[in-house]
């Protein structure tokens, strides 16, 4: 017997008993399995490799540091209010948003996510104004700054923000910046140790053991965060870095979506940065008033919510969901990627069914292109059921939000797709305001002004290549 015939002998039985591990052992949704079995299939030696760093799964790893929550008082917070939800004496500061109870609920019970009712909410669907107005912010600090972002470039919007991190740190400020390895990759190290030796920590997620070696590149912290002296937060999409203001000759000016919240949301957007630090960090961020200093002005209703591949619920995207089955009037919803699991397609699909207004918005163009190719199968399915779907024209879509008839509404780091509720690290805040909703709503129909709308004809003309491009891709949508 030939050593060929050994070895391509060895590799079958290896693919086999794989498969079978996949199959018996994982327990992975059977979508899932079957986009790993095509791989393993097809390539057979360079798909094991490939099943070794993204089929690897977190969700029995307790990564982060959870005693964190209880020194930060969160479970006791926590426990308080579901008892006051339970026993219908919770005080809602807004008595037509209590139908949404079952939704705080939700997250509440299952996220940890507090129910603050005194924000204010400012929206940016810019990246100019929105960076304008962090730096402003961190030009104001006198305590500490903590940023997360899942991409920091070395262009000239981080030279410029290195330049503030650089000075306060100086100034005596304490400043942290977190980036995610993976989505930072190209970040240089003069760039990182000019700021270190300044006095800024910095750190990476999940960064390889070994250099260039990384079996943890498949769990990306895609979160955006940024906390100002324990006062100021701001979440959503936009990362930093020359592109997010427009400056990419590929993808024109840059549509998103991001939130600047000051009130009782920001110590909860504070904890998620905290637990997130102490996992990258050997540094701990321990227990100090000064972290959680929230000023109380307004009164929007917010809760910030995680979900992650080591968590137990796919949380964001249950919140979506909930938030589709409640809607008896529209859903509004953008998004850079539209790949939603079956849970999700059908959720959508019963709610335009039962006669509830569903529009989608997304771009005209990829900046992942096989995730673009799925996006464009999935649309089908929901056209056919009715539901409107627009391409935004105008450069790149970028925003993840949803809004449900005109009372509640998400914008956050979670895109529609089964990366961000699986794999990815991400972080939403679900608002329940009229004023703030309706404002989301405006921008969507501002937007739809730059799109074009897809209607089932238009669909059904498209080309083989592009079909052959999208069956491809929607088999692999799984494991993107």
């Amino acid at each position: 017997m030939s050593f060929l015939s050994v070895f391509f002998g060895f590799i079958l039985f290896f693919n086999i008993a794989l498969a079978l591990a996949i199959i018996f052992l994982e327990r992975k949704d059977p979508s899932s399995t079957w986009a790993w079995l095509m791989v393993l299939l097809f390539i057979p030696i360079a798909g094991f490799i490939l099943y070794l760093i993204f089929g690897k799964r977190l969700s029995s790893q307790r990564i982060f540091t959870w005693d964190t929550k209880s020194k930060l008082g969160v479970k006791r917070a926590v426990q308080k209010q579901l008892r006051a939800i339970e026993e219908n004496s919770f005080n809602f500061k807004h008595k037509e948003l209590i139908e949404y109870k079952d939704l705080y609920y939700l997250h509440l019970r299952n996220n940890d996510a507090l129910f603050t009712q005194d924000n204010s909410v400012e929206i940016y669907t810019d990246g100019e104004k929105k960076f304008a107005a962090l730096l402003e912010d961190l030009e104001k600090a006198e305590d500490h700054i903590h940023l997360l972002y899942y991409i920091i470039r070395h262009d000239k919007l981080g030279m410029k923000i290195s330049d503030v991190l650089i000075r306060k740190a100086s100034e005596g400020v304490e400043v942290r910046a977190l980036y995610d390895d993976m989505g930072s990759r190209g970040i240089s190290k003069k760039f990182l140790n000019r700021m270190r030796k300044a006095g800024v920590q910095v750190e990476s997620f999940f960064p390889p053991k070994i250099p260039k070696v990384n079996l943890k590149i498949n769990f990306r912290n895609h979160r955006k965060l940024a906390i100002i002296d324990g006062t100021v937060g701001y979440i959503g999409g936009f990362n930093i870095g020359d592109e997010y203001l427009g400056h990419n000759k590929k993808f024109g000016y840059w549509r998103d979506t991001h939130l600047r919240i000051s009130g009782d949301a920001v110590p909860n957007m504070q904890t998620r940065f905290i637990l997130d630090w102490n996992q990258a960090s050997r540094n701990d961020i321990m227990y100090e008033d000064r972290y959680f200093e929230a000023e109380s002005d307004g009164d929007v209703g917010v809760q910030i919510v995680s979900s992650g591949p080591d968590s137990d619920w796919e949380q964001i995207k249950n919140g979506y969901i909930k938030m589709i089955m409640t809607a008896k009037e529209y859903v509004y919803i953008q998004t850079p990627y539209f790949i939603p699991d079956e849970s999700l397609r059908d959720a959508l699909r019963i709610a335009v069914l039962s006669g509830v207004d569903v529009k989608i918005m997304i771009p005209n163009k990829p900046d992942h292109p096989f995730v673009y190719w799925a996006t464009l199968s999935y649309i089908g399915d929901l056209l056919n059921a009715g539901a409107d779907v627009y391409i935004y024209q105008h450069g790149f879509l970028h925003a993840k939000t949803i809004v449900v008839d005109g009372k509640i509404a998400s914008v956050g780091t979670a895109n529609i797709d089964v990366r961000s509720f699986r794999l990815n690290f991400e972080v939403n805040a679900f608002l329940y305001d009229k004023g703030l909703a309706e404002r989301l709503v405006e921008a969507f129909h501002d937007d739809v002004a730059h799109s074009t709308i897809m209607t089932r004809k238009l669909y059904a003309k498209r080309s083989l290549g592009v079909r052959f491009k999208e069956s491809v891709s929607r088999l692999l949508s799984p494991i993107l």
